[in-house]
């Protein structure tokens, strides 16, 4: 049995989708009131719970012999007390409940973010690099998972019963998402988008489904655990090739209108320090956050996933971005109709 959280979501989803295609039995830890339409279709065994239930963690790790953690509080934005509840007491919740249930195995999945926000032109960063470097004022998603990994790797080194490998996504896109992709085709078919810079620096993006299957051969490596891994990148794609990729697949013009980077990230902070002063629930129209993951100049590579768990892209941006819009216009015709 392996236990996935965040089934419900896009990288969560996708391990779903991963492990059934092997045969593998799945079990998904799901919200009560959650819509589990898609996962009920895939045939897994649900179980209610939260994270912050712990007896509802115990339930859902009886007899499990890998869990996938892909839940937490997603964003740039929020009151830090969410993304300590969630994010971080959740996943020591969890930590706790695969102990006492003697999992094997788990896969917690972490972010590339964990690194901090580095911006240095031409750097390149790998899995030696120090985590929570230059982290932004704010950037509590940033903060939440730096704090994890941290506390994950003490456990690691205890050596106990669980035998733990981290993951770290970057930008991740693919069917299912329903985070990034709407705000994207929005501001591209409305003539919005803009580069940031001259939108030649390479992007960190990644499908989801890639991501999954790097988490199942880490899960199935014996010389992963205690290992952490960047499956960061499909291959060489710049931030211009990624709108136009977008633009194309939505039968909308090229993007071609830019703004220089350190006017955005003026801008963004700006727009924070307001939102922050006034308390504002709804996010900024634009973050430093979001700034920085789609301007940097810095690089994250994924080599070593490569080298040691055999990972590949066995989807392509080229097969992956029209996919993704495809099955995102459907389901805005679908809501449409409804």
């Amino acid at each position: 049995m392996n236990l996935v959280t965040g089934g419900t979501g896009l990288l969560g989803s996708h391990i779903v989708e991963q492990l059934c295609r092997r045969g593998r039995p799945v079990r998904a830890l799901v919200r009560p009131g959650s819509d589990v339409g898609w996962l009920t279709n895939q045939g897994v065994e649900l179980c209610e719970g939260d994270l912050s239930d712990r007896a509802s963690l115990d339930r859902a790790c009886d007899g499990v012999q890998c869990v996938y953690h892909a839940a937490a509080r997603v964003g740039d934005w929020g009151p830090w007390k969410e993304f300590v509840q969630i994010t971080v007491d959740g996943s020591f919740n969890l930590f706790d409940a695969a102990e006492k249930a003697g999992v094997p195995r788990f896969i917690h999945i972490s972010s590339i973010s964990a690194y901090g926000h580095v911006n240095e032109p031409g750097l390149v960063i790998d899995e030696t690099a120090p985590l929570g470097a230059k982290v932004h004022r704010w950037s509590y998603y940033t903060r939440a998972k730096v704090m994890v990994e941290e506390e994950l790797w003490r456990r690691q080194a205890v050596g106990g019963k669980v035998k733990y490998t981290v993951i770290r996504p970057s930008w991740l896109y693919g069917e299912r998402d329903r985070a990034t992709i709407a705000r994207l085709t929005a501001m591209i078919r409305a003539g919005k988008a803009k580069l940031l810079g001259d939108g030649d620096n390479r992007l960190n993006v990644v499908h989801a489904g890639n991501v999954a299957e790097g988490c199942i051969l880490a899960a199935d490596n014996p010389k992963a655990v205690g290992e952490a891994y960047n499956c960061s990148n499909d291959g060489e794609l710049t931030q211009r090739q990624y709108f136009n990729m977008v633009a194309e697949a939505l039968g909308a013009k090229p993007v071609t209108k830019r703004v220089p980077f350190k006017t955005a990230y003026c801008a963004a902070f700006v727009l924070e320090c307001i939102g922050h002063l006034f308390r504002l629930k709804k996010p900024p129209m634009v973050t430093r956050y979001a700034v920085w993951l789609m301007g940097r100049d810095t690089f994250f590579s994924a080599e070593k996933a490569r080298k040691e768990l055999g990972w590949k892209s066995t989807v392509s941006y080229e097969e992956g971005i029209p996919a993704t819009i495809k099955w995102f216009e459907g389901t805005r015709e679908g809501r449409r109709e409804s």
